[in-house]
C-alpha cells in the first residue's frame, strides 16, 4: 500500500539532489482513427488526442504540487504512424502535422509515434513513410520519431538501415539552420519496446491497451550522493547501496504513476526507473561512474562500472514494483549528461568507447554529434554495429546521432534545454559502403531459435 509516508524518504532527494519524475507519458491508440481518406484520418488523429490527453498537463501538475514531486515533462505516445496511414502511405504529413498540432494545443513537451516498425521486412508503403521523415520532423516542433530496424527474433533489416542512413543525413539538412536539430527528434532501434515513456523513441505498442499511463523516474544525482556517503565501500557495498536507492526513487515513481492513471481515467502500464541525466552538474550518469572510482569517464574501467551500476539500478526497481518496464537502467547521452560532454571534450570519452558501453547500458549511442559530412553509409555502419550488440544480446539498443551541417571536430551544437550541447566527435575514415550496400537481411543468432 503506498501513501505518503512512501514520498516523506525522498524529500531530501527532491530538495538537494535532483531527484524528479522525469516524464508522465500517456500512451493513446489510434487504431480506431483510420478513416477512408488521409485528410478525415487527420482530423480524428487530432480529435482522439486532445479529448484523451486534455487534462494531463492539470493534472500532473496537481500531482507535482500534492506529493512535492517535481514532474518534468508531460508527453504522449502514439501508434506507429506507419501503421495508421498505411493506405495512403504518400499523405502520411499530413497525419505528422496533425500529431504536432495537438501537442501544442494540449501544452505537452513532446509527442512520439512518429514510427515505423521494419525490423523484418519493408513494405512499399512504409518506405514512403520513412521518406516523409525528414520534412515532417523540419515542419514540426514536439514531434518525435523512430524506427526499428532489428529484433534478436528476426535479426536486422540492412535495408532499413541502410535508407536510415540517407533519411538522417536528409533530417540534419533539412534542418541545417537548427544544428541538425531534427535528427535529435529521430531513434533507431533495435528491440524497440512498446512501453518506453522516454523521448524520442517512445510509441504506443499494438499490443498496449486503449489510454496507458507510463512514467520515468531518474535519480543520478541521488544515486551520485548515496555513493559519496560511503567513500570507502567495497563494491558489493557500493552495488547493495545503489540496490536500495534504486527502490525508494521506484516507489516514487510508482505512487506518482498510480495517481496520474487513476485521475486521468487510464490503465497505469509501467515505471521506467530508468538513469536519465540532465545537463546539469550533479545530474549526471558520468559523475556516478567517477564517483565509483574512475578519473574521467571513457577511460579504462568504464564499461565495468556502467554493468555494475546498470545491474543495481534494475534490481533495486525489481524489488520496489511488479511494474518496471520501457528501458530502466542508465542511460549514456553525450549532449545531456554534463559529465559525457566533458569527457568527450577532453578526447577520453570516443565513439568506439561509448560503442562498448552500449553493451551495458539501457539503449545505446544517444546524442552523439558527428562532422556535418559525415556519409550516410558511415552513419548506417554505426547504426549496425549497435544493432548487432542488441540483437546478440537480446536487449535494446539505438541510435540517436547528428550529422551536424557545416560542423567539424572541435566545434559544437547547442540545443539547450535537456537535450544540451555536444562536442563534434570524430568518425573513421574508413569505408564501409560496400557492407551497407550488400542490403538484404542479417540472420536472427541462434539462440533467437527458442519455441
Amino acid at each position: 500500500m503506498f501513501n505518503y509516508k512512501d514520498v516523506l524518504e525522498t524529500i531530501d532527494m527532491i530538495e538537494r539532489e535532483h531527484l524528479d519524475i522525469r516524464t508522465v507519458t500517456m500512451g493513446i491508440s489510434l487504431l480506431p482513427c483510420i478513416r477512408a481518406t488521409a485528410e478525415e484520418t487527420a482530423r480524428c488523429v487530432y480529435d482522439t488526442v486532445c479529448k484523451k490527453a486534455e487534462n494531463i498537463v492539470k493534472v500532473t501538475g496537481e500531482l507535482s504540487r500534492e506529493y512535492g514531486i517535481p514532474i518534468v515533462n508531460k508527453r504522449v505516445s502514439v501508434t506507429p504512424v506507419s501503421l495508421i496511414c498505411a493506405p495512403f502511405a504518400d499523405k502520411s504529413a499530413l497525419i505528422g502535422r496533425a500529431l504536432d498540432d495537438a501537442a501544442s494545443e494540449l501544452g505537452i513537451d513532446f509527442l512520439g509515434g512518429y514510427s515505423a516498425l521494419l525490423h523484418k521486412g519493408m513494405a512499399d508503403y512504409e518506405q514512403k513513410f520513412l521518406l516523409s521523415i525528414p520534412e515532417v520532423l523540419a515542419s514540426t516542433d514536439r514531434l518525435c520519431s523512430s524506427v526499428n530496424v532489428g529484433s534478436s527474433k528476426s535479426g536486422i533489416n540492412m535495408d532499413a538501415v541502410a535508407l536510415m542512413g540517407r533519411i538522417i543525413k536528409d533530417t540534419a539538412k533539412a534542418t541545417a539552420d537548427r544544428d541538425g536539430f531534427g535528427c535529435a527528434k529521430l531513434v533507431v532501434f533495435c528491440n524497440a519496446v512498446e512501453d518506453n515513456p522516454f523521448m524520442a523513441g517512445a510509441f504506443h505498442g499494438v499490443g498496449e491497451s486503449d489510454t496507458v499511463i507510463n512514467v520515468g523516474v531518474s535519480g543520478p544525482g541521488v544515486v551520485q550522493h548515496a555513493i559519496e556517503a560511503i567513500p570507502d565501500a567495497d563494491l558489493s557495498d557500493l552495488a547493495e547501496m545503489i540496490k536500495r536507492t534504486a527502490f525508494k526513487i521506484t516507489r516514487a515513481g510508482q505512487l506518482i504513476a498510480k495517481e496520474a492513471a487513476k485521475r486521468l481515467n487510464a490503465q497505469f502500464g509501467i515505471v521506467d526507473l530508468s538513469l536519465a541525466p540532465t545537463p546539469a552538474r550533479g545530474d549526471s550518469v558520468a559523475q556516478i561512474l567517477e564517483e565509483m572510482g574512475l578519473e574521467c569517464v571513457g577511460t579504462h574501467g568504464t564499461t565495468a562500472c556502467l554493468a555494475m551500476l546498470n545491474d543495481a539500478v534494475k534490481k533495486g526497481g525489481v524489488m520496489a514494483s511488479s511494474r518496471v518496464g520501457g528501458l530502466s537502467g542508465a542511460f549514456i547521452p553525450v549532449s545531456e549528461d554534463i559529465g559525457m560532454i566533458e569527457a568527450a571534450e577532453k578526447g577520453v570519452l570516443c565513439l568506439d568507447k561509448l560503442e562498448a558501453m552500449t553493451a551495458v547500458c539501457s539503449v545505446g549511442l544517444d546524442m552523439i554529434a558527428v562532422p556535418g559530412d559525415t556519409s550516410a553509409d558511415t552513419i548506417s555502419a554505426i547504426i549496425a554495429d549497435e544493432a548487432a550488440i542488441g540483437m546478440i544480446n537480446n536487449k535494446t539498443t539505438a541510435v540517436r546521432i547528428i550529422p551536424a551541417p557545416g560542423k567539424r571536430v572541435g566545434d559544437q551544437v547547442n540545443f539547450g534545454g535537456l537535450l544540451g550541447r555536444a562536442p563534434i566527435m570524430p568518425v573513421h575514415e574508413s569505408s564501409a559502403s560496400k557492407f551497407i550496400r550488400r542490403g538484404g537481411l542479417i540472420p536472427a543468432p541462434i539462440h533467437s531459435n527458442k519455441n
